[in-house]
């Protein structure tokens, strides 16, 4: 079995990289950054020539569709980018797909920022989609396409709508790895000092190795033309994330709102049921959130 995999110099898809070679499958990568070797391919999304290319080189057995302007704050600094990545990239995709008459199982990765702010928690798949974020407004965006080409290609095309996920090497930029750098950075003599933004608000949080679990089950057993919510169905708030890494130094640290980190339009909370999915594949999230934050913390001692 093929797989390929978009977005392979980014957080997750090594990750699920690693964890479909373990179950068999031959692996082929597909970002815009990285180093073209056999299994490798430089691919700027956009592109649609080069990403048929690729593609029909391939012909893979199911494509797992990572790839994207993937944060609201990115989405905000290069609105265009974001349209053009995360809804024109995967038009490309699947148009790329047609044209190779092959019949790969496609997962498309969407976010739980599409149902904006909710009317009432936990989110299913049902609620009202209301988002309020230029990166939410182009998710929701690919999910059309992706759909339509299900409605009018017979495309095999899953949407997982993932909730938070983090866990080692996930950029500074995200909100526990940001944490947790600056945890690792006070052992190492910095001003015992964690910089904040809003703590109140609350996300579902899962670790990016379940996670990764979740996109192979999906493909496997989740049915084309749906749409499931994955998450834990379990909500932390800022202020839990950065007294549990504080917890875990020996170093007293004071935390301290900064007016820069406010965002003005956050969501307060996004909370998942994911019932749906787990009826479909049974999967269950293994690895309790405090000890991603461990692990998360371990790395940014190790590499900050």
């Amino acid at each position: 079995m093929k797989a390929l995999v978009t977005g392979i110099g980014g957080f997750v898809a090594p990750y699920l990289a690693e964890h479909l070679k373990g179950r068999g499958f031959e692996v082929f990568g597909a970002d815009k950054s990285i180093k073209e070797d056999k299994n490798n391919f430089a691919v700027d999304l956009t592109d649609a020539k080069r990403v048929y290319e690729v593609i029909d080189k391939v012909k893979p057995d199911c494509v797992f569709h990572l790839a994207a302007i993937s944060s609201v704050k990115l989405g905000d600094k290069f609105p265009e980018l974001a349209f053009n990545v995360n809804v024109n990239g995967t038009k490309n995709i699947m148009e790329a797909v047609t044209k190779s008459k092959i019949d790969p199982k496609i997962l498309i990765t969407s976010t739980a920022d599409v149902y904006g702010i909710p009317k009432k928690t936990p989110l299913t798949e049902e609620h009202p989609l209301n988002p309020i974020s230029i990166y939410a407004k182009s998710k929701l965006e690919q999910e059309k396409i992706a759909l339509a080409y299900f409605k009018n290609k017979n495309l095999k095309v899953i949407i997982s709508r993932s909730f938070t996920h983090t866990g080692p090497k996930q950029h500074e930029s995200f909100v526990c790895s940001d944490f947790a750098k600056q945890v690792a950075e006070i052992e190492k003599g910095k001003e015992p000092v964690i910089m904040v933004g809003n703590l109140d608000v609350e996300r579902d949080f899962s670790d990016v190795r379940d996670i990764v679990k979740a996109y192979l089950l999906a493909l496997q057993k989740c049915k084309p033309g749906e749409i499931y919510n994955i998450c834990s169905g379990k909500a932390y708030s800022i202020e839990d994330i950065v007294k549990i890494l504080v917890s875990f130094s020996k170093k007293k640290i004071e935390i301290r709102q900064e007016k820069e980190r406010m965002r003005k339009n956050d969501i307060p909370i996004l909370l998942g049921d994911c019932s749906k999915f787990k009826k479909a594949t049974a999967w269950k999230p293994e690895i309790a959130f405090e000890d991603t934050l461990k692990d998360l913390l371990e790395y940014w001692r190790k590499n900050s």
